[in-house]
């Protein structure tokens, strides 16, 4: 069973992550410290909640992106 966030979070994330492309990374240390430069959230539990959640997206873009090359690749080797 995974995390139910909610969608307050989710458009939060998804916006940081369409304003600040490239600036996050899949490591939830380094994106809290970068939300906390670059937006003013509340509090602790909020920011700790929309870093881990685009600390996921981040996560899922790089793997669909590995699995899209390598299905070019593989389609170029055939």
């Amino acid at each position: 069973m995974g995390n139910v966030r909610p969608e307050k979070i989710k458009r939060m994330a998804r916006e940081l992550i369409k304003r600040y492309p490239g600036k996050f990374t899949t490591n939830f240390e380094e994106n809290k410290k970068i939300l906390s430069s670059i937006a003013f959230i509340p509090s602790n539990r909020l920011r700790n909640s929309i870093a881990g959640y685009i600390t996921r997206l981040v996560s899922i873009y790089q793997m669909e992106s590995l699995k899209s090359q390598g299905l070019e690749t593989s389609e170029k080797n055939s």
